[in-house]
């Protein structure tokens, strides 16, 4: 019996990572139609419909909500990064001490954090207050996060 549970954990194994590919691509098992991301994303963006979710093993469990992503001059780079630092209060260093409250970084020196989904950013993604938070609240140090085109 755990030879079969073993090979089971080894094809389940396989499968997630079969369905992440370089460069933010995505396999066939998408988590929904409602989320263009891979099962293994724990937060998704859709730079072209200027929306995010959060997910759980393929299932949005938050979202959409609006965003605004990275203008012309400083794009919001598409991949697949991983959740490497959360600051709640954390000011740019970058941008004249500029505050960013609940920040969450995943790419370099962008992050999710709260800021107008009305004006384009700097790279990062703007979410309203109540989406900054609840992304701050989910998201942990290791996470899956998927920028799609």
């Amino acid at each position: 019996m755990s030879i079969i549970r073993t090979a089971g954990l080894v094809a389940l194994t396989a499968l997630g990572a079969a369905s992440v590919l370089p460069g933010g691509n995505a396999a066939a098992a998408t988590a929904s139609s409602s989320a263009p991301c891979a099962a293994a994303a724990r937060a998704c963006v859709d730079l072209s419909s200027q929306q995010a979710w959060l997910m759980h093993g393929g299932t949005v469990t938050y979202g959409p909500v609006p965003v605004a992503t990275g203008k012309a001059s400083a794009p919001t780079a598409p991949g697949v990064f991983h959740v490497f630092w959360k600051d709640i209060n954390h000011r740019s260093s970058l941008f004249n001490d500029a505050p960013m409250p609940y920040s969450v970084f995943f790419n370099g020196d962008d992050a999710f954090h709260q800021d107008s989904v009305k004006v384009a950013s700097n790279g990062c993604v703007h979410l309203t207050r109540q989406a900054a938070q609840t992304f701050y609240n989910t998201l942990h140090v290791g996470d899956v996060v998927q920028v799609v085109p």
